[in-house]
């Protein structure tokens, strides 16, 4: 979940961020193909505040019970010499089961494939050292709004699990070739980690719906737009890479989803154009 967790803590709000714990490990599990079975978490904290941990636990089960998957087991450990007194940090393990024939690794990746993407709920969980040294070098504050709502509800916005979106693909016969989940990196740091040698993904920003936050905090810091997108999924949470003939049949499993892309031959690579 990394720095966000300091957003959580600055303001006291710690539900959200067990949700996000549990779709950053589900989703990048499901860009494997296999389905998700069972959660582990792992709570570290100077001290135990019997209500932290309540609404931590509460946004763990309640991303298990989006995620689908069984709350098998944890730790929460106390370690007042590590941690000061307020802070926690939060890892997660998730395991699942795919046939290996099933296996998406995006060695079937082809030229003429196409992106698909769905949108992402936000910032995600990436990005927030920087949106939070542009905000304290600009004064403004957790409380502050944008667009009608105080900045750390759009901040503290979960990521989305992509478990519906991807099983919807799969059910209608659709051979996905790969799948990359939005996170550190971005997109052109996770995309490439698919392709093939001698293959190049193009991604279109024009096809990308915008989301108005994700060019605030640019305009706000004077961030350049390649830093942009190698740091913040700008609105793409997960992409999938499919062959043409079956776009028509994916867009309307997923009706939320969008063209963004195609691959071609070329320096493996990703662009951004």
């Amino acid at each position: 979940v990394g720095t966000k967790l300091k957003v959580a803590q600055a303001v006291g709000v710690h539900n959200t961020v067990g949700i996000d714990l549990v779709a950053m490990n589900v989703n990048d599990l499901l860009t494997t193909g296999a389905e998700p079975l069972a959660f582990l978490d792992y709570i570290a904290t100077g001290r135990i505040e019997l209500q932290v941990m309540k609404e931590l636990m509460d946004g763990i089960v309640e991303g298990c019970r989006l995620a689908e998957v069984a709350l098998v087991g944890g730790e929460t450990a106390e370690m007042p010499d590590f941690y000061p007194e307020g802070v926690y940090d939060l890892a997660g393990f998730c395991v699942g089961v795919c046939e290996e024939e099933e296996l998406i690794t995006g060695e079937r990746i082809r030229p003429g494939d196409v992106i698909l993407g769905f949108p992402s709920s936000g910032f995600h969980s990436n990005g927030y050292s920087l949106i939070r040294k542009v905000l304290e070098a600009k004064g403004i504050g957790y409380e502050d709004k944008f667009e009608d709502r105080k900045l750390w509800e759009i901040l503290l916005e979960p990521t989305k699990i992509y478990l519906q979106e991807v099983r919807a693909l799969k059910y209608c016969g659709i051979g996905i070739r790969g799948m990359a989940h939005i996170t550190g990196g971005g997109i052109p740091g996770n995309l490439i980690r698919i392709l093939p040698e001698g293959l190049r993904a193009v991604v279109e920003k024009g096809k990308i719906p915008v989301n108005p936050i994700f060019d605030w905090i640019g305009r706000l810091g004077n961030i350049s737009s390649e830093e942009m997108f190698r740091t913040f999924n700008m609105g793409v949470g997960f992409m999938v890479v499919l062959e043409g003939k079956d776009l028509d049949t994916a867009l309307r499993a997923v009706p939320s989803s969008f063209v963004c892309g195609f691959i071609e031959e070329g320096k493996r690579d990703v662009v951004i154009v």
